[in-house]
């Protein structure tokens, strides 16, 4: 029997015998994986969040310069350009080719954008993209061409090649806890190893397991254990103990560890349209809640689903809303609230999350108020160490291949660029993981941490002038840039701190503001005017005479 038509008649996974706050958790393990933890050089975390479905890009990352065009091929689901539930107009400094407007209900990616901890890649995919979701995903996880039938997935091979000598005897004292943690109980495929024997598979319910092992009889014979067959069962069991010992580690951890006070994590899409409970918070907030506990574990795997829009994507009377805006909305608050809680437990230097889906949606949208299996998509990264902007540009919706977006980034460019240049793989690592090719085509998707280039992102973007004239007489002008619609309060104060006049306050709209304002009733003397808007928060000198 071959291993995958083996693996289909078992109906759970001997990785994942046990929830952890109400989440199955499966422990991604064997000897290698918590081996490359306790070796690694770095204490970089990954945080990947699979949107299950194929996720429409095009309404979660409007082409500003394109808008005619993009209403005119979906004008049944399209987002409107203007009123309260428009686009959110991400960054008003890019090129106009690559100005884009998020789904209104994307607050927090825009928030993130703003704090300069987001970035988008635009049009991912693969050549030859079949649309099939199952060999799709299976493409994405195992790091291959269209026509490759690896049974090893990118994240296996290169820990093979990292740690190919790996112990058995785990978890130690210096290595407590796995690698990798899915959560949820779905298989997924890139954490196969080379034998193809994969080193995680999902659980429903460990009595299952159980029947699975009592229906074989018990501990396989040696006879069987030479086998193909018996190797995977043996492998299963081995796992089955594995998951065992890690289960009360992991609630070990998860009792010691803790969210941060104030940090509050959204339950539900505050709208009365599409799925309203997140099911991201809960993954998320555990995976905070292991790290403030001190869990060593690499790599965190959290899944979405419902992006299979072929109907219903949006609400008839409502673009802007139903099934497709409730899951935009679950995954950007969601981050955002774990972000927040990561900064403020100090864990923010170390976590970059990403998201993926196995394809994008027809650029067109169908008479169902939804969209059809499409090609390329764009990827968010989230997290301090993510250097802020757009990788890529507007997808040309003059120039659709068979009704959909173009690819302009392979996929294996944005995985080799999260493995070199935050987990810290080297090029023989990268070699190994078949990612050779695309070492000279990496993505400029991390900033050093030290020395940021956060803070000429933001400076661009949130800027307090000098007013002039300065020094004044009477009248003088103040003028600021924001690059998003923000409450804008502007103070004068006097040499001693004392508040003495409140020169601009209420909602603003992004882009350039000047106000022209009297100040000849002021004593002469050495003023500070501050600023609070968003993301700004500056201070100059003005003085008066």
């Amino acid at each position: 029997m071959r291993r995958r038509g083996f693996l289909k008649k078992i109906p759970i996974a001997a990785s994942a015998p046990f929830v952890l706050n109400g989440i199955p958790v499966g422990v991604l393990a064997k000897g290698q994986l918590q081996q490359v933890a306790a070796s690694s050089t770095n204490d970089k975390v990954l945080v990947l969040i699979q949107l299950h479905g194929g996720n429409d890009g095009l309404n979660a990352v409007i082409p500003i310069d394109q808008y005619a065009n993009y209403y005119n091929i979906r004008p049944n689901i399209a987002i409107p350009d203007d009123g309260t539930r428009g686009y959110i107009p991400l960054d008003s400094t890019l090129d106009l080719a690559d100005q884009v407007g998020l789904h209104p209900d994307m607050i927090g990616t825009k928030t993130l954008y703003d704090q300069g901890k987001a970035a988008i890649v635009q049009g991912v995919s693969y050549e030859n993209h079949n649309g099939s979701h199952f060999r799709s995903r299976d493409i994405m996880f195992m790091g291959g061409d269209y026509d490759d039938y690896y049974g090893s997935g990118w994240m296996g091979r290169y820990l093979d090649y990292c740690f190919p000598n790996y112990p058995e005897a785990y978890p130690t004292a210096e290595m407590p806890d796995p690698l990798g943690l899915e959560l949820g109980t779905t298989v997924s495929l890139g954490f196969h190893q080379e034998n193809g024997i994969p080193v995680a598979v999902a659980a429903n319910n460990p009595e299952e397991f159980f029947d699975l092992i009592n229906s074989t009889g018990g501990l396989p014979p040696d006879s069987v254990i030479d086998t193909h067959y018996g190797q995977e069962l043996q492998w299963i069991m081995d796992i089955e103990a594995n998951s065992n010992t890690y289960a009360d580690r992991l609630k070990e951890v998860f009792d010691k560890g803790t969210n941060a006070p104030g940090v509050t994590y959204p339950e539900t899409y505050p709208l009365s349209a599409g799925r309203l409970t997140n099911p991201l918070t809960p993954q998320l907030q555990l995976i905070a809640r292991m790290l403030s506990g001190g869990i060593k574990t690499k790599i965190f795997l959290a899944r979405i689903g419902g992006f299979d829009t072929h109907g219903g994507q949006v609400e008839e009377y409502d673009p802007t809303l139903g099934n497709h805006a409730a899951l935009l909305y679950h995954i950007s608050a969601a981050v955002e609230a774990f972000q927040n809680d990561l900064q403020a437990q100090g864990l923010e230097d170390r976590v970059v999350t990403c998201t993926l889906s196995e394809f994008g949606r027809r650029a067109a949208s169908n008479a169902s108020y939804g969209t059809d299996h499409g090609n390329a998509a764009p990827m968010f990264l989230f997290g301090k160490g993510v250097k802020p902007g757009i990788i890529g540009t507007n997808p040309d919706l003059n120039n659709l291949q068979n009704n959909n977006v173009p690819m302009q980034i392979d996929y294996r460019q944005v995985f080799t660029t999260i493995l070199q240049d935050w987990m810290g793989a080297s090029d023989e690592a990268i070699a190994h993981t078949l990612f050779e090719e695309w070492l000279d085509k990496k993505l400029d998707l991390f900033s050093n941490l030290i020395t940021s280039t956060n803070d000429d992102f933001l400076a661009n973007r949130f800027k307090l002038h000098s007013a002039y004239p300065n020094p004044v007489r009477d009248r003088t002008t103040f003028s600021y840039y924001i690059n998003t619609a923000v409450e804008v309060r502007m103070d004068l104060y006097d040499s001693s701190g004392r508040l003495i006049r409140n020169l601009i306050q209420g909602k603003q709209r992004i882009g350039e503001h000047q106000v022209n304002l009297d100040l000849s009733d002021l004593k002469p003397g050495t003023y500070v005017y501050k600023i609070n808007a968003g993301p700004l928060n500056a201070a100059k000198k003005l003085i008066k005479i």
